[in-house]
C-alpha cells in the first residue's frame, strides 16, 4: 500500500454499506452502471453515481467504457492490501498464542 492517505480513501469507502454491497455486486463479474443503479431502487442514479466515484477514488473499481456503456470492476488489490497490513500479521499471531496454549495444556495434562 503506498500510503496512509490510500488507506483512508479506502476505510471510508468501505464504511458504507451501500458501498460494500456495489462491491459485492462485482464480486463474480463485472456490472453496467445502470445495473448497478437498478440494485438500489430506493436510491437515484445520482446518489448510486456518488458512491461509484467515492468506490473508483479508494481504487476499488476500475471503470472501462464500451460505447454508451460503463462497466465498472471490481479491483480486490487494495483489500488484499489492507487484509496484509492489518488481518494477517494479526491472524498469524494469533495462531502462534493458540498453539502455545494448547502445548501448554498439553504439558500440564501429561504431569
Amino acid at each position: 500500500m503506498s500510503s496512509d492517505v490510500d488507506s483512508d480513501k479506502i476505510f471510508k469507502a468501505l464504511a458504507d454499506k451501500r458501498r460494500r454491497k456495489i462491491l459485492d455486486l462485482l464480486k463474480n463479474a463485472p456490472k453496467t452502471t445502470g445495473t448497478l443503479c437498478e440494485a438500489f431502487p430506493e436510491l437515484d442514479r445520482c446518489t448510486v453515481m456518488q458512491h461509484m466515484r467515492v468506490l473508483e477514488a479508494a481504487d476499488l473499481i476500475i471503470v472501462q467504457r464500451k460505447g454508451r456503456e460503463r462497466w465498472n470492476h471490481l479491483n480486490a488489490l487494495p483489500i488484499k492490501d489492507i487484509h496484509d497490513r492489518w488481518i494477517g500479521e494479526f491472524a498469524e499471531n494469533a495462531v502462534t498464542m493458540l498453539a502455545s496454549l494448547k502445548s501448554d495444556l498439553e504439558a500440564r495434562e501429561d504431569r
